[in-house]
């Protein structure tokens, strides 16, 4: 009886360490699994405060001030059209120095040069008409004194009727027919209907005038 009371101790202390074991594993296990609950816990509170946090917005592009140039609109206008060329052309026509030349009772136009010569006789038409005696010569054309000297630009010129020069630098010639000599160039007869007629075979008597 004695031997057994030991046995029964050492069977009781036996299961003592066994449960206390058991208490310390499964205290060790819930300790576990506690605190994996608490990290995944931490976890999930992590994930839904980055979740709940608001996404940063891409910056905006800003707004360019820049406003994109039209193209520009081809300007036709400043082609001219073929009316205003020769509109032009008459214009220019028509600005050109004209003069007056009576013969006797006949009145004609005559377009002058562009020349010193030519703006010297203006200058003296300006003060009043210039009157010219004029004699016939070889049958085709008139010269007469001018009475003054205007400044010459002779070179060798063949003349057509209606050729209006200077000759010598103070005789005025008009023809009617041609010739060729050292002539400065005063100007022509616009429209020689009547022209020789005019002019008869003999003197005549021309008055040149700047145009009303």
């Amino acid at each position: 009886m004695k031997k057994a009371i030991p046995l029964t101790l050492a069977v009781l202390m036996s299961l003592s360490v066994l449960l206390t074991g058991c208490g310390s594993s499964e205290q060790a296990e819930s300790t576990s699994e506690s605190s994996s609950a608490a990290q995944m816990e931490d976890t999930s509170s992590s994930e839904a405060e980055s979740s709940s946090e608001p996404e940063a917005s891409e910056p905006e592009a800003p707004e360019s001030n820049i406003v994109p140039e039209e193209p520009e609109e081809s300007d036709f206008s400043t082609v001219p059209e073929s009316g205003d060329v020769e509109n032009g052309q008459v214009e220019e026509e028509n600005s050109e120095m004209q003069m007056n030349v009576q013969v006797g009772g006949s009145t004609f136009t005559a377009t002058l040069e562009e020349n010193a010569a030519a703006d010297a006789l203006v200058d003296m038409m300006e003060q009043g008409p210039v009157t010219i005696q004029m004699s016939d010569y070889s049958g085709f054309e008139k010269v007469g004194p001018l009475g003054t000297s205007l400044p010459a630009s002779s070179q060798q010129t063949t003349t057509q009727a209606g050729d209006i020069v200077l000759y010598q630098g103070n005789q005025i010639v008009m023809f009617y027919g041609s010739n060729s000599w050292s002539y400065t160039r005063l100007g022509h007869i616009n429209d020689l209907t009547g022209w020789k007629e005019a002019l008869g075979n003999g003197d005549v008597t021309v008055t040149l005038s700047l145009e009303d």
